[in-house]
């Protein structure tokens, strides 16, 4: 297991998660929520416990809004309120431990993690190319 560092953009919010061997990659999400976040084509996410994530600075400004994802469930998004840098994500429907965590904000795991997996690989883009194992929509639990 290793420990990255994480903050947003303006540094009002910073973070540490612990990420086991298997957890230090990318999963690029390619669905319409999450493209339309970010302004980009995809996200760069990895599928951690909760209890993985410690908010180090800002936790109690946290902000918070919910959608509802393609099954129904709430999709809980966690962010700075200053510079609206989404820190993670809990989808209900991958249970009450499991997070979404945005691995393109953590300092080193940015350009030294690689792409793992691909999910949401149907809302792909027709123009680009897969570059890891794809899911239609989210992996098996």
């Amino acid at each position: 297991m290793s420990s990255y560092e994480g903050k947003c953009h303006c540094g009002q919010t910073e973070w540490n998660a612990k990420l086991e061997k298997e957890q230090q990659g990318h999963i690029l999400c390619h669905c319409d929520t999450c493209k339309e976040l970010s302004g980009s084509t995809f996200t760069l996410n990895q599928i951690i416990p909760k209890s993985a994530l410690k908010i180090t600075k800002g936790e109690d400004k946290l902000g918070k809004y919910t959608y509802y994802g393609e099954s129904g469930k709430g999709v809980h998004c966690y962010f700075c309120p200053n510079c609206t840098s989404h820190v993670y994500h809990h989808q209900e429907v991958m249970g009450p431990d499991t997070i979404v965590l945005r691995t393109a904000l953590l300092k080193k795991g940015i350009k030294d993690f690689k792409p793992a997996a691909e999910i949401f690989g149907k809302a792909r883009l027709p123009w680009e190319k897969e570059v890891a194992a794809t899911f239609e929509t989210l992996p098996p639990s």
